[in-house]
C-alpha cells in the first residue's frame, strides 16, 4: 500500500530557505560589526601598542556594541552550514564523499577561533576602561589568531564550493570565486608572519570575497526549488 508523505519536502524547503536567510543576516552582521569599528579606528594587525591602547581606551562601548553583535553571527553561521549540509547531503552519500561536512567543519571551527579574537578585544577594552594599558602580547595573540582564521574559511570555501558545484547546486562561477577566496585566505594564513608585521591586504581581499561568496549561496539556497513528495 502506497502511502504519500505529503510533509516532508515542505519541511526540507523550509529549512533550505532559513538557512539562506541565515546566511544572509551573517553577512550583514559581520559587515556591520567592520563598519562599526574601523571607521573607528580599529587598530590592523600588527598595529603599534600605543595605537591599539588609545583606540581601546577611546571606544570601549563600541567595542562592545561591535562585541555584541558576533554571537548571533555564530549561530546564524552554523545554521547556513546546517543547511547548506542538508541540501547537498543525499547527492553527496550516492557519491560517497564529504565536501558539505569539510565546509560545516570550516564554519563551526572559524567560529570557535573568532570567539577568540572577540574575548582578547574585550578583555584590552575592559582593562582600558579600568585604566590599565594594553598588553602587548594580548594583542600580539590577537592578530595570530585574526590571521589564522583564514584557514577555518577557507576549509569551508572550498568544502561548500566543491559540493555545490560536484551536486550542481551552485553556479561554475560561484565555484570558482570561493575556490580563489580559499587560497587568498589560505595563503594569508601561511604566512601569517608577513601578514602580521607588514599588511593584510592577501587576506582582505580574500574576505571580501568571502562575503560576497557567502550571500549568493544565501540565495541559492533561499531559490532552491522544493523536490516532489516521495511515495512509500
Amino acid at each position: 500500500m502506497l502511502r504519500k508523505q505529503s510533509g516532508a519536502a515542505p519541511v526540507a524547503m523550509g529549512f533550505a530557505r532559513v538557512s539562506g536567510l541565515a546566511a544572509l543576516g551573517f553577512a550583514f552582521l559581520i559587515v556591520a560589526g567592520n563598519v562599526l569599528l574601523v571607521p573607528a579606528g580599529l587598530p590592523r594587525t600588527g598595529a603599534g601598542i600605543g595605537e591599539v591602547d588609545g583606540f581601546f581606551r577611546a571606544h570601549p562601548d563600541l567595542v562592545g556594541l561591535g562585541s555584541a553583535l558576533t554571537p548571533a553571527a555564530w549561530i546564524l553561521a552554523t545554521l547556513f552550514g546546517a543547511g547548506a549540509v542538508r541540501v547537498l547531503w543525499q547527492s553527496e552519500r550516492d557519491r560517497g564523499e564529504a565536501w558539505a561536512l569539510l565546509g560545516f567543519a570550516g564554519l563551526v571551527l572559524q567560529n570557535a577561533v573568532f570567539a577568540g579574537v572577540i574575548a582578547i578585544r574585550l578583555a584590552l577594552a575592559s582593562t582600558a576602561a579600568d585604566g590599565v594599558g594594553a598588553d602587548t602580547s594580548l594583542w600580539a595573540l590577537h592578530d595570530a589568531l585574526f590571521t589564522l582564521n583564514g584557514t577555518f574559511l577557507a576549509l569551508a570555501l572550498v568544502g561548500l564550493s566543491v559540493g555545490g558545484l560536484r551536486a550542481g547546486l551552485i553556479q561554475p562561477w560561484h565555484g570558482r570565486w570561493g575556490l580563489v577566496a580559499a587560497a587568498l585566505l589560505f595563503g594569508s594564513s601561511v604566512l601569517a608572519p608577513l601578514v602580521i608585521d607588514h599588511t593584510g591586504l592577501l587576506g582582505l581581499v580574500g574576505w571580501l570575497m568571502w562575503v560576497v561568496w557567502i550571500v549568493v549561496y544565501g540565495v541559492v539556497l533561499m531559490r532552491r526549488a522544493p523536490q516532489s513528495p516521495t511515495a512509500r
